[in-house]
């Protein structure tokens, strides 16, 4: 299977100069979570850019200082098994598609699970691609908490608990942005210098003002914002099973549970692509 034969044809896309509103903007509108970003006037493909990017950087308002530069690419007639290989090497969800440099499509690693993976009789065990060591947090935790535990673990998921320890709720990267906001805090330092051992001499002061902004969220706890009752799999859940709840779903993560439904890990669209290029 090609790349031309599962990819995005008619693909969202921001350009240079640009700024983070007007890409936070498309992303909300058109519900992804990464835009290519080309030259302006042109589909000359100059970077990518992810709403991590965004989170990760909230006080740059220019997109060329906050995408990824030379990004890793593809071309329509590479073969997907190469894709897959490629985005696991490089822990990536999405690749542009190009052609003499010319963004033409860009390939996910849903559009893997959609319309190639979930089609294969794979009959690999969910614990064979899962991941064991998840953020977790109990369901009452303030979002600005939560949202630093997931951070902690360089995921783009939360599993909630409640009292019992048992799962309880999901929350992913775009329900916290939801629950947020940019917002700038002002800090002033100041700072005093004399002259040692001259009764006459003036104190000079100086006045340092700092603006730096950051995420500010609701005042909800975890349970108020994440999914009750999510999609899960069971440890032993073929690889094929996982992908078809994916697509039903259009989701890309699905926590798994043991045979006594304790939380046992997470399998992702990126962790099920392995499948693909084992």
């Amino acid at each position: 299977m090609l790349v031309k034969e599962i990819m995005s044809k008619d693909t969202y896309y921001i350009h240079v100069p640009g700024n983070r509103s007007n890409a936070m903007e498309l992303m909300r509108d058109k519900n992804v979570s990464g835009l290519p970003v080309v030259k302006k006037g042109t589909k000359e493909l100059v970077g990518i850019l992810t709403r991590t990017d965004l989170v990760e950087n909230p006080d740059e308002e220019q997109i060329a200082l906050i995408m990824t530069r030379d990004p890793i690419t593809v071309n329509p007639d590479d073969d997907v098994k190469d894709v897959a290989a490629k985005m696991i090497k490089n822990s990536i969800r999405r690749i542009p598609v190009t052609e003499d440099g010319d963004l033409v499509g860009i390939l996910t690693a849903s559009d893997l699970i959609n319309k190639a993976l979930w089609k294969m009789d794979i009959k690999d065990p969910a614990e064979k691609y899962m991941l064991k060591k998840i953020p977790t947090t109990w369901e009452k935790t303030p979002l600005n908490i939560a949202f630093d535990v997931m951070r902690y673990f360089n995921l783009k998921v939360l599993f909630t608990l409640n009292n019992e320890g048992k799962l309880s709720g999901v929350l992913t990267e775009t329900d916290f942005i939801a629950e947020s906001e940019v917002v700038a805090e002002q800090t002033i330092h100041n700072t005093s210098v004399g002259t040692e051992g001259d009764k006459w001499s003036w104190d000079s002061k100086s006045v340092l003002y700092i603006t730096k902004n950051h995420l500010k969220f609701s005042d909800k706890e975890a349970k108020d914002v994440a999914t009750a009752d999510p999609v899960i799999v069971t440890s032993k859940t073929p690889v094929k099973e996982c992908a078809n709840k994916m697509k039903q779903k259009h989701i890309e993560q699905i926590p798994v549970i043991d045979v006594e439904g304790n939380l046992a890990g997470l399998v992702r669209a990126i962790d099920l692509i392995k499948a693909i290029s084992d």
